[in-house]
């Protein structure tokens, strides 16, 4: 359903919740054995939360009896199972009846028919609505009507006019949702936007407004503004996480280090963590971090990262070989995870430690990603090793053709394996 479909159910349903709360009378039971056995039927479905069959039962016995308390308890019903045709017909039927509920009444009215598509009739009743009850939630509500018909400017129009007086968020979004997206105001719907954080602070459904803006506009520093305030004001967790990985990447395209130093400080990402600090060359850092972080959790996974960034940092590679290959064997028992199995493959090939057991790592890993060009130049390299040169070649041509000589390792390996093609 769209957007403005369920802002009219929120504006209509907030005004005519209490009305379902109502209970039928005891002079209820006193009328026909018929009535009395429907009152019955109605109760049960109410405490077993079968909506459509409550607005069934609770519309028969308005028709039978024409009590409003039946006709309230079935509008309520119908809103709630969605039964949009009937709770037309039964809305539309008692316009003008009763005077306590008849804004209520018009309301649903409107939004029955804009899901029944009739948004013909609905303008005119919205038109009717704000000439009877001229006040905000009347504005807002012919807005959206405006808006279901692609006049945007007359919707924006009476959006202003509502959030003017009612300064709630769910109204400006749809006001900047017009101006951004429909009137190419763009730069007066941020303005609205802001204006509301620094008056009001950051409220979740505004803040993920501008910062959608800001990120279709590609404002850098306007993301990572609103995005740290929105961390502190979050209370959504899912929203929250979203929302940290939507930082670390924006800081990330400012300033690597920048996002690094945010990680360092909120420990909410740690596989993040360790992504940067390798794309950074920081492999001392890395190595140190998951060291802790596998005292603090004894997850096994973490001792391929560590046998990873020990090799790295080694001066000495074949001093840590030994300890480097125990973490890499128990790692391997228990991963599904490809690079660690490329890594230790490709380590095994390199060295000439085990060629034939490094192969078949490297295969286990391009099973998952397999145009992967990593793994496509381990698999290269063991063929080499093995002497095979034409496997070698045909896949060290594929990767030469997919991503050229930049890279100084595929390079090197190119012009081995070219060599032991042409004898």
């Amino acid at each position: 359903m769209s957007s403005y479909f369920n802002r009219l159910i929120f504006l209509i349903f907030i005004t005519f919740q209490g009305c379902v709360n109502a209970q039928p009378s005891h002079d209820s039971f006193n009328i026909t054995n018929r009535s009395d056995m429907l009152i019955l039927l109605a109760l049960d479905y109410e405490i077993k939360n079968d909506y459509p069959n409550t607005a069934l039962v609770y519309t028969k016995l308005y028709e039978y009896d024409k009590k409003f308390e039946y006709l309230n308890k079935a509008i309520s019903y119908n809103l709630l199972s969605k039964n949009y045709k009937v709770l037309k017909d039964l809305t539309s039927n008692n316009l003008d009846k009763y005077p306590k509920v008849d804004e209520k009444y018009r309301r649903l009215l409107i939004l029955s028919l804009l899901n029944l598509n009739d948004k013909k009739q609905a303008l005119i009743e919205a038109k009717e609505l704000i000439k009877k009850y001229n006040n905000v939630i009347s504005y807002d509500i012919i807005g959206n009507v405006y808006y279901s018909i692609g006049k945007f400017k007359k919707a924006a129009s009476y959006f202003e006019s509502a959030y003017a007086t009612n300064q709630k968020a769910s109204t400006l979004v749809s006001l900047t949702n017009v101006l951004y997206a429909y009137l190419n105001q763009k730069d007066k719907a941020v303005s609205y936007l802001e204006t509301y954080v620094r008056q009001k602070g950051c409220q979740e459904v505004v803040c993920n407004k501008l910062i959608s803006f800001y990120q279709e506009q590609q404002n850098i520093e306007g993301m990572i503004s609103i995005l740290k305030m929105s961390l502190k004001s979050s209370k959504n967790k899912a929203t929250y996480y979203r929302n940290v990985a939507l930082l670390v990447n924006t800081l990330e395209k400012k300033d690597i280090n920048s996002a690094i130093e945010f990680l360092e400080k909120h420990p909410v990402d740690n596989a993040k963590l360790l992504t940067l600090y390798d794309k950074t060359g920081q492999n001392q850092k890395a190595l140190t971090f998951v060291r802790k972080l596998y005292k603090k959790t004894k997850n096994k996974e973490l001792l391929g990262a560590i046998a990873i960034f020990e090799f790295q940092t080694a001066k000495n590679k074949k001093e840590v070989m030994k300890h480097v290959i125990a973490n890499f064997e128990q790692v391997i028992k228990i991963t599904k995870n490809s690079n660690y199995k490329n890594y230790y493959g490709y380590l095994l090939i390199d060295y000439g430690i085990n060629i034939k057991k490094g192969l078949k790592l490297v295969k286990e890993a391009l099973k998952v990603s397999n145009n992967n060009i990593a793994y496509l130049d381990s698999l290269s390299w063991g063929y080499y090793k093995l002497g095979d040169c034409t496997k070698a070649y045909k896949h060290m041509k594929y990767i030469i053709d997919q991503v050229g000589l930049d890279n100084e390792e595929i390079k090197l390996h190119w012009e081995k394996i070219q060599k032991c093609h042409k004898k």
